[in-house]
């Protein structure tokens, strides 16, 4: 029984602020529910690691499901710390992220949302779709409740991502831009 009867699609995460963004960006689409299962963390390259996570998920979830994985790139570090920037985050804070370029004059850096989607049908092909938003490292603005977004101040802004409304980072964030061609995706398919 749910509104206007719109398919459900399950995005597996735990994360009630991505949740919020994904359901303010393709909400009108679709019954986004959030189910939070512990995908495994795998290592590799952006692409591999969300077909990986999306056909790990489809074993537990029978049906429509997104999973999203998101790289914050350094271009002084070669692109890490890349996928792995949950943990960078978690030991050392976006100050220390800030910190982490500090013998290095290029502070620019961009964000990857990747988010992989499969009909639930492991036989079928994951779909890719990727939001990148270029921007550079800085010392940390805004309120912390969200991540690196405070150190990540986007291109041709003067706000750091934490620092924004809501509505003006979705339109501008990797996350919006990704789930932007996810949403299109679907409007074609029906």
């Amino acid at each position: 029984n749910h509104a206007d009867d719109k398919e459900v699609i399950d995005f597996v995460t735990g994360n009630k602020n991505k949740l919020e963004e994904v359901r303010a960006i393709i909400g009108k689409h679709f019954d986004v529910q959030s189910v939070a299962i512990d995908l495994p963390e795998f290592q590799g390259e952006p692409d591999d690691i969300s077909k990986a996570k999306c056909l790990e998920a489809v074993k537990h979830i029978k049906g429509p499901l997104i999973v999203e994985d998101t790289c914050l790139c350094f271009n002084a570090l070669g692109g890490m710390p890349g996928p792995y920037i949950k943990w960078f985050l978690d030991k050392l804070g976006p100050s220390g992220l800030h910190r982490l370029l500090t013998g290095w004059e290029d502070k620019s850096a961009y964000a990857l949302c990747t988010f992989a989607y499969s009909t639930g049908d492991a036989a079928k092909t994951v779909q890719l779709f990727q939001g990148k938003t270029e921007g550079r490292i800085v010392e940390p603005r805004g309120p912390p409740s969200f991540g690196w977004d405070p150190c990540f101040l986007p291109d041709g802004f003067d706000q750091t991502y934490a620092e924004m409304p809501n509505e003006e980072k979705n339109k501008i964030s990797h996350r919006g831009k990704a789930l932007k061609s996810l949403a299109e995706y679907f409007l074609q398919e029906t």
